[in-house]
């Protein structure tokens, strides 16, 4: 019988380092042997909503359809790094409810220190650019952590601090924190 995958989100601001830590760990997953597929929610937005508005509706839809093939991965055996800003609790809750092995892995970092990194990154990992300065200019009132919430996972299995620790430190935690949840 094929047990099923497991599941990590990687939530935090937008520019706290999601993308190139989720990278980074499935790098860090694949030396151990370990197969993962990155589900992120700016490529499943490029299919879902192509021309996305970011409204708290779209939002439901986008991260409802990330949570489902998310589930679908892991009942075929498949682990799972989700990729996502995730700024409601919900959605995070909602992955957790059905998808039973779950966690969540929170990347704490300053805006100051988010709003930096985006306006100068060059990767984006299909990621909106300039969003923190759409918003400060008043032509997007939904980038999470200005104008609208970002809501703290409020038990993580695993927190790191990515204004602290580089990418690589970020992921090996992470990896750490995988392999005593899901036994590996």
């Amino acid at each position: 019988m094929q047990r099923s995958g497991w599941c990590v989100w990687v939530t935090g601001l937008p520019g706290s380092g999601k993308s190139t830590v989720a990278q980074a760990l499935l790098e860090k997953l694949k030396a151990r042997g370990i197969h993962a597929q990155i589900v992120s929610s700016d490529m499943l937005r490029r299919v879902v909503t192509p021309t996305p508005k970011y409204t708290e509706e779209e939002r439901d839809m986008v991260y409802g359809a990330l949570v489902f093939v998310a589930k679908l991965l892991t009942q075929n055996g498949v682990n799972v790094v989700i990729d996502a800003t995730g700024n409601r609790r919900r959605y995070r809750d909602q992955a957790r409810r059905e998808i039973p092995r779950f966690m969540e892995a929170y990347l704490r970092c300053p805006l100051e220190v988010c709003i930096q990194r985006e306006t100068g990154r060059k990767e984006t990992f299909y990621a909106p650019t300039k969003i923190y300065r759409t918003a400060f200019i008043g032509r997007s009132a939904t980038v999470p952590g200005v104008g609208v919430p970002y809501e703290e996972p409020l038990q993580p299995e695993v927190t790191v601090d990515s204004e602290k620790l580089n990418p690589d430190q970020c992921a090996q935690k992470i990896l750490e924190a995988i392999i005593k949840a899901f036994q590996l």
